[in-house]
């Protein structure tokens, strides 16, 4: 959740002027003090957040505690989580009303948040995109610090707080994301502060970090590059806390004039907090004979019989009167003013009414796709093509557009990408307080993180990735979609940029790289996503990609797919071709149909660069063998057209599918992902026992391009035997040579994996453009 604003030094400043600063900011860190009526202030304000939180958990009645408690003032389900802290706060801050006017400061709101809390009545027991001011899906751990990092790139005003509890540090993405600082650049960007939060357990164990005594945290996280800050005085631990704040903000402020003023600190020790507190403090302490407070016994519902057991009520009794709520709310049930009074007055000051969370987007300024077009006829790189387009974004949005990759932007031929700018690597003395719009680690969970929290805040972000390891990232994509579909139903939550993943060295060339890195399963993980936010496109050559990639960067809201080739293949389209082929979704493509595609006994589609080809070359084949043979030829770009008629924005009417893939004549689909993702996808439409589909079917090796086509079972040899078993149910003239073409075809496969085996490369003209006639 983004932090506070915090006013920052001038970055105008002198450098001559940074003892100064530095003086002023330790005198404010001595004017940070704490007077007793802040001090009470402070403490009054955690005993109500922790009454409401806790009550939360448990009360469907008697909410303020006006009475003793009875079993039937119990919920009927319990459920924790962590999301009552949180909401309880955003109560107490008038945020909650703001949004949702059922939550009003009062009794009446104060009850109805307390008594459907964790029901389908009210909010749930996750923070979510129901939550004003979260950015970020707590449901499943390890990605809180690198959404914050997201959060804060080209965002130079703003310090988020993140708090990572001590078992959702054991994560693989947050042991890796502490290593983000080197990747803020604190001229151009705000601050994270982590909070560390030391429990030491986590649902039924001890944490890892909770066994590690200070010396031990100290060194690792100085290791890391952090200066780290201790909290646990209990006996003063708003103090504590308040004065270790200050002195954090003092350090941001400090490594961030010096940037600013021209006089960057290498290799700057950002600050870092590290909470101790027990499990369950100030919650019972022990029950049944059996330890609570301090033990994983308190981990989301510590009383669980409460609504049954005498001696739970009475705990939970206990336990909630200790927070003396008679003394912190008004008889309207408001939350008196001395809380009230360390509360920010203005709302876009209140954690919950960041407009950074709900309300920051503003379109990118795009270049018009056209002038990086390449001639038709030509051989380019879909991904050199698109690198140049994302220079000029980069260029005419110097603040507003990054790029998140893990380590393989030159591998996938996207390097003209940083002709203006750099990698963003503040460890790196080469690269250091260079800015750059390019972030590169070797961490797919941090690239998400990364787009995630830059995305939520108003940003426009890409990921491009091998095909084979997108899939890294597939919960975290999920749990994302999940989130835009609850932001979009609040009503509140305006419009975000897409996230944008780009897909390339794709299983057809990872033949080099061999059987691990042919893996297209991404494709799947989107489609399974609501229809209102899944979008795929295979563009077939470089200027279809173009003019995907640009539509795609302007695209609110969705997430994105792109799949395409980072080798040089044809380009079958001008511009003007491509617009209209992209903007239709599919199109038949009439230079390799019979007669422009009248009258086909055989409909050919290809969907994705190197299938295409292949069934492009499958009809330069059925050409010369078998001219009495009718062919139309489609290739699709928008996968999503495919989709039974209402089930997706995008897909055809059955009209209209009849019209591009004939409402009679034997289909056959080869296909980029797997077989089974375009079965579903066909799923409901009519006649579909004419339609056989090829795609990838986990075969792969270290092997060559082509090989990779023939066992897989999409190379032009393959589609033409589709394609004469197809016709042959309709052309006489076909079935009467059915089995000696399917035989001299299934001859060419052989002796084709025969020169592959001895000469250990491709026959030489496999690539060479077919031609019509």
């Amino acid at each position: 959740m983004p932090g506070e604003v915090i006013d920052r030094p001038n970055p105008k400043a002198e450098p001559s002027h940074i003892p100064d600063i530095v003086q002023q900011l330790q005198v404010q860190l001595e004017q940070a003090s704490l007077d007793q009526s802040t001090y009470d202030a402070l403490l009054k304000f955690r005993r109500a957040a922790a009454y409401i939180a806790a009550a939360m958990i448990f009360l469907q009645d008697n909410v303020l505690l006006k009475r003793e408690l009875k079993h039937e003032d119990i919920k009927p389900r319990l459920l924790g989580h962590g999301a009552p802290g949180l909401l309880a706060s955003l109560w107490l801050e008038g945020s909650l009303g703001k949004f949702y006017p059922q939550y009003s400061r009062d009794e009446e709101g104060l009850k109805n948040l307390i008594s459907t809390f964790s029901t389908s009545a009210g909010l749930p027991s996750h923070i979510n995109a129901e939550t004003p001011g979260a950015i970020h899906e707590g449901g499943e751990l390890g990605y809180a610090l690198a959404v914050s990092f997201g959060a804060v790139m080209d965002n130079p005003d703003l310090i988020v707080t993140c708090v990572v509890g001590d078992g959702e540090a054991e994560t693989g993405p947050t042991a890796t994301s502490w290593h983000a600082i080197k990747y803020i650049d604190p001229a151009e960007s705000g601050a994270v502060l982590p909070i560390l939060h030391v429990n030491g357990f986590k649902i039924s164990e001890r944490t890892i970090f909770g066994c590690m005594d200070n010396k031990e945290l100290i060194s690792l996280f100085t290791g890391y590059g952090y200066q780290v800050r201790i909290v646990e005085n209990l006996d003063d631990i708003d103090s504590d806390l308040h004065y270790s704040t200050s002195w954090a903000i003092g350090e941001i402020h400090k490594i961030q004039q010096a940037a600013r003023s021209g006089k960057p600190i290498m290799k700057p020790r950002w600050p870092m907090i590290v909470l101790r507190t027990p499990k369950g403090w100030s919650g019972p302490k022990e029950l049944h004979g059996q330890l609570i407070e301090g033990s994983f016994h308190s981990h989301q519902v510590p009383l669980p019989n409460a609504k049954k057991d005498k001696e739970e009520l009475q705990a939970l009794q206990k336990w909630l009167s200790s927070y003396n709520p008679g003394e912190l709310f008004t008889e309207t049930g408001d939350v008196i003013d001395e809380v009230k009074s360390i509360i920010p007055i203005d709302d876009p000051k209140k954690l919950g009414q960041r407009f950074e969370a709900y309300k920051a987007y503003e379109p990118p300024d795009l270049p018009d796709w056209r002038t990086f077009c390449v001639e038709k006829g030509s051989q380019e790189s879909s991904m050199k093509t698109i690198g140049k387009l994302i220079d000029k974004v980069f260029t005419q949005n110097p603040h507003s557009v990054r790029l998140f990759s893990p380590d393989e932007l030159e591998s996938n031929k996207l390097d003209a990408a940083l002709a203006h700018t750099g990698r963003n690597f503040q460890w790196d003395q080469y690269s250091n307080a260079k800015g750059g719009r390019v972030i590169e680690v070797l961490s797919e969970h941090m690239c998400q993180g990364f787009l995630q929290g830059y995305t939520l805040t108003g940003r426009v972000g890409l990921f491009p990735s091998y095909e084979s390891f997108l899939g890294i990232v597939h919960t975290m994509m999920v749990q994302y979609a999940k989130f835009m579909k609850m932001a979009r139903e609040t009503g509140w939550h305006k419009d975000v940029a897409s996230i944008n993943y780009i897909e390339t060295s794709t299983w057809t060339r990872q033949e080099h790289n061999g059987f691990s890195h042919q893996n297209p399963s991404f494709i799947g993980n989107v489609l399974k996503l609501k229809p209102d936010a899944a979008r795929v496109y295979l563009p077939p050559d470089a200027n279809t990609f173009l003019t995907t990639a640009h539509h795609c960067l302007k695209s609110k809201n969705y997430i994105n797919l792109m799949v395409g080739s980072k080798q040089p293949t044809p380009v079958y389209l001008s511009p003007e071709e491509a617009e209209s082929h992209c903007r239709a979704g599919a199109s038949i493509w009439k230079f390799c149909s019979t007669d422009d595609g009248l009258d086909p006994d055989v409909v050919l589609v290809g969907i994705g660069v190197e299938v295409m080809f292949e069934v492009i070359y499958a009809a330069a084949i059925l050409r010369q063998r078998c001219p009495e043979l009718r062919v139309r030829v489609i290739n699709v770009t928008d996968l999503m057209i495919l989709e039974n008629e209402g089930a997706h924005p995008h897909a055809l009417t059955t009209e209209s599918f009849d019209n591009l893939f004939t409402s009679d004549k034997p289909i056959h689909f080869n296909y980029h992902g797997y077989p089974t993702e375009l079965q579903g996808l066909l799923f409901g439409r009519p006649r579909l026992e004419r339609v056989s589909v090829a795609g990838y079917i986990e075969e792969g090796s270290t092997t060559t391009p082509f090989d990779m086509m023939l066992v897989n079972k999409t190379s032009r040899f393959h589609v033409a035997q589709a394609a004469i078993k197809g016709a042959a149910k309709r052309n006489e003239k076909v079935q009467l040579h059915e089995q000696e073409l399917s035989t001299e075809l299934t001859h060419n496969i052989v002796e084709t994996r025969k020169y592959i085996f001895a000469n250990r490369k491709d026959p030489d003209d496999m690539y060479e453009m077919p031609q019509f006639k």
